[in-house]
C-alpha cells in the first residue's frame, strides 16, 4: 500500500486546461465566432436562412447548388468550431427537411466532404451533437452585458421559434452555472491526491452550491419552452 500512497501524493495536479475546459465558461466555447471568412459565404448564407429554407422545403435545392469548398482556409480553433456548427445544422436540415416520412439517406458531396473533414479535425462524429447545438451556438447581444438569457442569442437555428431558442439558451445557462461545480470537482480530486480533508470538504460544499445553481437555471426551461413543442420532439 505504501508505494500506491506515495504515487497519489506525487501525482501531478489535475487542471482544466489539460482538457481544453475554460476556467470561466466550463465546457462552453468562449466567445464563439459568428462569421466565417468570405470564402465560406455560401455556407453562411444558407445557415443564416435555415429556418425559412426548411419551412419552404427549399433547403435541399439550395444545398445542391452550393460549391464544394475546401477547408484549408479555416484558421484557428474557433473557425473550425463555427464551420462544424454551420455544416452540422445544414446537414440535419437537409436530411429532415420533409419530416420523418422522407428523410434523405445520401448527402451531396459538396456537403458531406467538408462536414466529414471538419468533424475529423475536431474529433467529433459527423452528426449534430451537444457540442454544436449548445456549446458553440451562443452569443451575447451586448458583449459587455451579463450572461443572462435576455442578453443571449443563438448563432444558427432551426424552425421552432422562441421555444427552440429558449431550449438552447437555457441549456447554455445550465452549462455556465456548472462552471463552479467543475472547478470544485478538480479541487476535490487534487485534495484527495494531497490528502487534504479540509480542501475536500470545501470542494464538496462548492459543488453543492453549483448543483443548486444548475437546478435554478434549468427551471427557466418551463418559462421559455412550449409544452407542445417539447412533447413533439
Amino acid at each position: 500500500m505504501e508505494p500506491q500512497s506515495q504515487n497519489l501524493k506525487t501525482a501531478p495536479f489535475l487542471t482544466l486546461g489539460r482538457f481544453h475546459i475554460s476556467e470561466d465558461y466550463g465546457f462552453l466555447l468562449p466567445n464563439p465566432l459568428r462569421e466565417l471568412p468570405g470564402h465560406y459565404s455560401p455556407w453562411m448564407e444558407i445557415a443564416n436562412r435555415l429556418p425559412q429554407l426548411i419551412e419552404s422545403r427549399q433547403l435541399r435545392a439550395q444545398v445542391n447548388e452550393m460549391p464544394l469548398l475546401n477547408c484549408q482556409f479555416l484558421t484557428g480553433y474557433r473557425e473550425w468550431r463555427l464551420a462544424r456548427l454551420v455544416l452540422s445544422f445544414i446537414t440535419m436540415g437537409y436530411v429532415w427537411q420533409d419530416g420523418e416520412t422522407q428523410p434523405k439517406e445520401i448527402l451531396p458531396r459538396n456537403l458531406a466532404l467538408p462536414f466529414v473533414e471538419v468533424s475529423r479535425n475536431l474529433g467529433l462524429p459527423p452528426i449534430l451533437v451537444h457540442s454544436d447545438l449548445v456549446l458553440a451556438n451562443w452569443a451575447t447581444r451586448n458583449p459587455g452585458g451579463p450572461l443572462e438569457i435576455r442578453n443571449l442569442d443563438t448563432i444558427i437555428s432551426f424552425p421552432g421559434g422562441e421555444s427552440l431558442r429558449g431550449f438552447i439558451l437555457v441549456t447554455v445557462l445550465v452549462e455556465k452555472a456548472a462552471v463552479p461545480g467543475i472547478k470544485a470537482l478538480v479541487q476535490a480530486v487534487n485534495a484527495i491526491l494531497q490528502s487534504s480533508p479540509d480542501s475536500l470538504l470545501q470542494a464538496l460544499q462548492r459543488l453543492r452550491v453549483s448543483i443548486q445553481d444548475i437546478t435554478g437555471a434549468l427551471g427557466q426551461m418551463h418559462e421559455r419552452k412550449s409544452r407542445a413543442v417539447f412533447t413533439s420532439c
